[in-house]
């Protein structure tokens, strides 16, 4: 029986990246991992979530694809993933298929916490801490990290992987400079019975962002009788909520659209639960490593605000390569930092990529603005910033460009070809459009 101390791994934040660590890291005999959330309660705040094709791929990876029941799922009849339609008239501009997508991958939409308990249900439970705030870190002279929460308790680790989402605090210990800004935009988040919705004449029972020339918002059935109706609203800092899912009522920002159609003005009149979220985002990390030794995954990573509707599918690709990376390093004899230095390899420039793609969008915010009339200006939001130039996100082949990148990193080391054997996977290097 091996006497040599396992790798202690403590994973901070218990949201989709860092429940999906805490089942990869589990898997690996060499690692003691534990989980830090510091929610009372593990409770999703918000509404629906896409699960798109890498999403799915991910949880099949993980092994708890089938702790979802595809009766909480809402999958549109036609087979399209996301309509774009008019907000004034109506008229779809455009719909996007699924071609190619394996049907067991196939978009769909459902209540956040339906996604959380399939990812819970894989997790040793004696392992994840609530009520865990985390307020200091401290590195130690033998290269392991102090953790002291809220509470008094401490840990004392060598592996620290940041999934605490956008205000993370082991973010902000690597980079103490980096400073998230108020977007500007405040999301409401609104349910209604999907019975109400459908009985609305005319009314498409579809994935739907329904278009105007400054404001949109979101339709989509979430299956059992509940109904998501999503808008983003423009706001000063001062008049944005503090805190993350505070209670609103439609009045709020139903006045925006009163330019849409009346049919639309229906939907919004059968909300009956709405809440509001302050959007920020921060400037793009150089690197995702930091220390040798710590790890950021998830919207920690990225602070992007949700953008591209597949933070979730991100995160769990994180997490696949961290872990694979970790493995390599352990089953190479090599110091963890080496892994980490692959890991910032394959994510680091992936994430560079989305926010090239932001950086369109906002040029694109400058052309609107010079048309003239509700109608051009929808037509050249949709052709502008939902063509098919960003579509490789959601098909992202992470496992291959995990592959390449070990397999390089091996040759250049001088590795003799049986050394694949003590790890797997699948990647490619720097780009990560696959």
């Amino acid at each position: 029986m091996s006497t040599t101390p396992k790798l202690r791994v403590a994973i901070i934040g218990a949201g989709p990246a860092g429940l999906g660590a805490a089942i990869e890291f589990a898997k690996l005999p060499f690692v003691d991992v534990r989980v830090y959330e510091q929610a009372r309660d593990l409770r999703e705040v918000g509404a629906g979530i896409s699960i798109q094709h890498n999403t799915w791929r991910m949880l099949d990876v993980l092994g708890v694809y089938d702790n979802i029941n595809p009766k909480d799922l809402f999958r549109s009849a036609d087979g399209h993933a996301v309509q774009h339609r008019n907000g004034r008239t109506g008229e779809l501009l455009l719909s996007k298929g699924q071609d190619g997508t394996p049907p067991r991958y196939l978009h769909a939409r459902t209540l956040r916490s339906v996604l959380q308990q399939a990812l819970l249900k894989g997790v040793d439970k004696s392992k994840l801490r609530l009520s865990s705030r985390l307020t200091k870190i401290t590195e130690l002279p033998s290269q392991t990290f102090s953790l002291l929460f809220e509470d008094g308790h401490t840990d004392e680790v060598d592996l620290l992987v940041g999934a605490d989402g956008v205000r993370s605090v082991v973010r902000q210990f690597i980079y103490p400079d980096h400073t998230l800004k108020y977007m500007g935009m405040t999301a409401y988040r609104a349910l209604a019975d999907a019975n109400d919705i459908l009985s609305i004449p005319d009314f498409p029972d579809a994935v739907t962002f329904w278009h105007g020339p400054a404001d949109r918002f979101y339709t989509c059935n979430l299956n059992n009788n509940v109904y998501e109706i999503a808008a983003r609203v423009p706001q000063t800092a001062d008049a944005a909520p503090v805190s993350w899912g505070q209670d609103a009522n439609v009045e709020e920002f139903k006045w925006r659209y009163k330019d849409f159609s009346p049919m639309l003005q229906s939907v919004l009149d059968k909300i009956k639960i709405v809440k509001k979220f302050a959007l920020f985002s921060g400037p793009r990390l150089s690197r995702v490593i930091s220390h040798g030794r710590i790890a950021l995954i998830g919207d920690a990573s990225h602070p992007l605000s949700g953008a591209f509707g597949a933070g979730a599918g991100f995160a769990l690709e994180d997490v696949y390569v961290l872990t694979r990376a970790v493995k390599w390093a352990h089953g190479r004899g090599l110091p963890i930092s080496e892994g980490l230095e692959l890991f910032d390899k394959v994510r680091a420039p992936h994430y560079a990529d989305m926010y090239t793609i932001l950086d369109g969008y906002g040029k694109s915010d400058g052309t609107v603005k010079k048309t003239a009339g509700f109608d051009e200006a929808v037509e050249v939001i949709v052709a502008e910033k939902w063509n098919d130039d960003h579509q490789w996100l959601y098909h992202y082949g992470v496992e291959e460009v995990w592959r390449k990148t070990y397999e390089a990193e091996d040759a250049r080391r001088g590795k003799v070809d049986g050394d694949r054997d003590r790890t797997t996977g699948g990647g490619e290097v720097a780009s990560s459009r696959l």
